[in-house]
This record gives C-alpha cells, sequence and structure tokens, in this order.
C-alpha cells in the first residue's frame, strides 16, 4: 500500500511539475526555451552561398556556413575565422594557414583541398555564381599543404580580405556539392545544421553539436516565410516568433509598444536607390535621369522613415570604406520645376514608363512615392510588383525600364559596391542597370587593384562622384539596420552590413 502512495505521488509530482513548466514558459507555442523563430516576409531563394546572392537566403547561410575571415561587429575590422592567420610574400600573393580540426556537417574534413574546390567552383564560368565578382581577380588556387591555401591574384587586390569576409565565399563540403545539391540540402562548418525546407513555408536548422568551438546555446533554428509584416509583428507580440528585422518604418511605433519587446537600431551599409535601364532610351540619357532625380523628394521621403533612413546623394554611404563627404550633396537634388523644364524641352512625358518593384515592404513604398512624384512633373509612370525571386530573376536580363536596387554591402568596402553593381564587367549579372562607363570602370580597377588603403580611398570617391554626377542610381536613401526580438532572446549582435549571427544567443 505504502508503495502505490509513494508511486501515485510521484505521478502527482510529475503531473504538478509539467504543468508549472508549461504555464510559465513565455512561449505561446510551448517551444523550449533554447529554439528561436525569425520571421521574413520572403522565403529563401537557395541555400548554397555559390549559388545565391539575396539577403535572405544569406542570413540563414550564415548560421550554416563560415568563411575564412569575419568581420568583427564592434570594430569592423577583419579578423580569422576559419584562417589561423595569413601573410602577404608579395602584393600578388596571400598564404592563408587554415584552423585544423575542424569538419563539415556530414562528417568530412574542412582543409585546403575544401578552399580550392570551393573558390574554384566559385569563379567557373560555368556555375555562372552570381557573387563570382567577388574573387574575380584571383588568378590562381593552391592547396600548399593540408592547412595552407595560397592565392595568387592577376593584380594586387587590396579587397581580397574584405571579399573572403562576405556570407557567399563561405566554405562548402566538396563531397556534398558533387553528390547533391547544396542550394536544397546545405552542408557547411557552421554552428547549425540544416534539418528541412519547405517552401513558401519555413527553414529549419538544429544545432551543430559537433561544432569545433563550443557548441551554440539555441538547439533549434525556425525562419518562417510571413508574407505581410503586418502578420510577422502580430506573431512577434504573442510569442510566435522571437525576432524580426528590417523593421519597415510604418510597423516600427507598434513594435516599441509591444511589451517585452526590445528594439535595436544602428546606422548601416545598406543603399536603397532608383535604377535605369541604360540599354534603353530614355534611360540611358542624362538629361531624363536628371529630370526623375529632380523629381524625387528624397528628404520627405526620409523624413516618412521615422528615423530608419538616411539621406545622402552619395552612392558610397558614410558606414562604407570609400565614402567621403564631398559626394554628400554631388547629385541632382530636389527640383521639381528644373525637372518640368527638362521633361518639355527633350518631350519625354509621352513614353510609358513602368517601375519593377519587388513585392517587399520598402520596395514598394520607393515604387509609391517615385510614382507619385514623377507623375507630378508630367512622366506617365505605372508599377509592376513581382515576387522576390522572380524579381531577382528578371532585373539581370534587363527585362524592365526602371527599377529599386538595394545593396547590403556585407563587405563594408566600396570597391565591393562599385564593382558589382556598376562595373561593365558585370553586365548580365549583378550590374542590373548595365551602366557602362570607362572612366568609372578605371577607378573601380585602381581601387581592387592595390593594398595602399589611401590610395583605395581616393579612387572610389573618385569613380563614386562619377556614377553620382552620372545619375547612375538616385540613392533614395542609405540604411538604418534594425531588428525586434523578445526579451528573453539575449546576446544577438548586428553589424552596420545588417547581417547577424544566432551563434551566441540564447533564451532567458
Amino acid at each position: 500500500m505504502k508503495l502505490r502512495w509513494l508511486a501515485f505521488l510521484i505521478l502527482i509530482g510529475a503531473f504538478l511539475t509539467g504543468c508549472s513548466s508549461e504555464s510559465s514558459s513565455d512561449n505561446s507555442s510551448g517551444e523550449s526555451a533554447q529554439e528561436l523563430t525569425y520571421a521574413t516576409t520572403s522565403d529563401v531563394v537557395g541555400l548554397s552561398p555559390i549559388d545565391t546572392n539575396d539577403s535572405v537566403s544569406a542570413a540563414m547561410i550564415g548560421q550554416m556556413y563560415e568563411t575564412l575571415f569575419t568581420r568583427n561587429p564592434e570594430t569592423m575590422e577583419i579578423e580569422p575565422l576559419l584562417a589561423e592567420s595569413y601573410d602577404n610574400p608579395d602584393e600578388n600573393t596571400w598564404e592563408i594557414k587554415l584552423k585544423e580540426d575542424i569538419t563539415f556537417h556530414d562528417g568530412t574534413p574542412f582543409n585546403a583541398e575544401a578552399v580550392k574546390y570551393t573558390f574554384e567552383e566559385f569563379v567557373n564560368e560555368e556555375r555562372a555564381a552570381p557573387r563570382a565578382s567577388l574573387l574575380e581577380p584571383i588568378e590562381s588556387i593552391e592547396a600548399k599543404d593540408e592547412y595552407t591555401v595560397v592565392i595568387k591574384t592577376k593584380e594586387p587586390y587590396g579587397a581580397l580580405l574584405a571579399a573572403l569576409s562576405h556570407t557567399n565565399a563561405s566554405i562548402v563540403s566538396p563531397e556534398a556539392d558533387q553528390n547533391q545539391d547544396i542550394n536544397q540540402e546545405p552542408v557547411g562548418t557552421g554552428p547549425f545544421k540544416f534539418e528541412s525546407w519547405s517552401q513558401g513555408k519555413e527553414v529549419v536548422l538544429t544545432r551543430n553539436e559537433e561544432y569545433w568551438k563550443e557548441a551554440a546555446q539555441l538547439e533549434k533554428v525556425t525562419m518562417k516565410v510571413v508574407p505581410e509584416y503586418s502578420t510577422a509583428v502580430s506573431m512577434l507580440e504573442t510569442g510566435e516568433v522571437q525576432f524580426i528585422d528590417a523593421i519597415p518604418t510604418q510597423h516600427l511605433s507598434r513594435i516599441e509598444s509591444i511589451d517585452g519587446i526590445e528594439t535595436l537600431e544602428k546606422a548601416g551599409t545598406p543603399v536603397y536607390s532608383v535604377g535605369f535601364n541604360f540599354d534603353k532610351a530614355p534611360y540611358n540619357e542624362l538629361e531624363f535621369r536628371k529630370a526623375v532625380s529632380h523629381a524625387i523628394n528624397r528628404e520627405a521621403y526620409v523624413g516618412q522613415l521615422k528615423g530608419l533612413g538616411i539621406k545622402n546623394e552619395s552612392i558610397i554611404g558614410p558606414e562604407v570604406f570609400g565614402y567621403n563627404e564631398s559626394a554628400e550633396d554631388a547629385g541632382y537634388s530636389y527640383d521639381p520645376e528644373k525637372a518640368k523644364q527638362i521633361i518639355e524641352e527633350n518631350g519625354y512625358g509621352n513614353e510609358e514608363i513602368t517601375l519593377l518593384t519587388a513585392n517587399r515592404e520598402a520596395y514598394t513604398r520607393m515604387a509609391e512615392v517615385v510614382q507619385s512624384q514623377l507623375s507630378e512633373v508630367g512622366l506617365n509612370v505605372s508599377i509592376e510588383s513581382m515576387e522576390w525571386g522572380t524579381f531577382l530573376d528578371t532585373t539581370p536580363k534587363g527585362d524592365f525600364d526602371m527599377t529599386f536596387t538595394s545593396w547590403s554591402n556585407s563587405t563594408a568596402d566600396g570597391s565591393e559596391l562599385l564593382y558589382p553593381n556598376l562595373h561593365s564587367d558585370n553586365i548580365d549579372s549583378s550590374n542590373w542597370v548595365r551602366y557602362n562607363n570607362s572612366e568609372f570602370d578605371d577607378l573601380v580597377d585602381a581601387s581592387r587593384s592595390q593594398v595602399d588603403q589611401e590610395a583605395r580611398q581616393k579612387n572610389l570617391n573618385e569613380a563614386n562622384l562619377i556614377a553620382v554626377k552620372d545619375a547612375a542610381w538616385i540613392p533614395m536613401h542609405h540604411g538604418v539596420v534594425t531588428a525586434a526580438f523578445d526579451e528573453s532572446v539575449k546576446g544577438l549582435q548586428m553589424d552596420p552590413t545588417g547581417q547577424w549571427s544566432l551563434y551566441n544567443v540564447h533564451r532567458e
């Protein structure tokens, strides 16, 4: 009888403990305290660092993969990650020592051959990596020994370490890449491993228990696709998600009013711009582009962002290497009467102009403002909106009149802003607007082909001023990187590029 009574008490105690644990959870979905759900309005395009080039994919790729170098989010200095150290025997040679005893998620070794394989695939023309320009200056890659890589460049390449810190330069498992589609089943060395991807719904990652550093505290990370940002905010409020980023202005005040939610804001490297198709008239005419620039009241637009944007006519922003204050007001400022005059003198009012935009709130807001203000000066403008993945497929082909661009600038280096986006080498790939200016190209090339940082700064400023005067892009605003998260989320860091890592995050 006593044994039965004791068993009954143990059963009751277990039941009460379970009830107590569930009722004290801060998460209404009942998930463990060391799980985190992140919401985004767009699905990933893919999960291979070689084969993608968008910020949504990069956010997940950055949790699973690692680069040889990384940028310290506090100092913005480049530091070794998978690399142990590096040396420059001469200005065209980079000898990189790798950390030892690291394995990929599939159990295969991380070594010099894996680095060589990754980078050779990255620049393989048949692979057509969308960010191949990052490593374009590389002439050869040699695995000198198991843990030493020797990279030789065609010319001195001052931005190489910045390029090697870019998410797209993450090292992949050669065996996985050769035997499966790593865009669907990624395999890296990072603190989280791929669990599943239900397209259009969610990506699930789990903790890498064999991580080469101490294992992450979060056991599971879920990225939920929530097409409407307002829905994501509601889910944050109810505890269904604990983390969102890239806060649109119209949702900021609501988020700030939610009890138990913290926000993070800091000046960032992203730039959001209006772009023109330089292969089509009248968009390839400077007078037309000047008229558009004069028609857009960017100061009023930035004012609507309520602190989540910075007005600056420079394409290179204040948080990016290569910025010079002389470019701040170097463009064509708001002057609607001047815009009307140019339009009338050149007969620009008769064309039907289509603004191509992605169906993301930041893009949609820009499109609506630009459409309204261009219409006010006599231009006939409509908006065509596309799903994010379709938009990314369409713009490199030049199938648009005018469009909207954004660049997070994950390296925070001006050459890795100007080269991929506006250099003629990258027409048909990342140079969506198809801008082609030989003087600009030469200056950007010079900024990449030397290691003297003062000289690089000068080259970048001069190239930037040319692009601003050409209205190659019309910057709408420079970004302020933002995040909102449940107060139980501790250790989250974001750097000015908008990148974040969940490795040091835990729940309390």
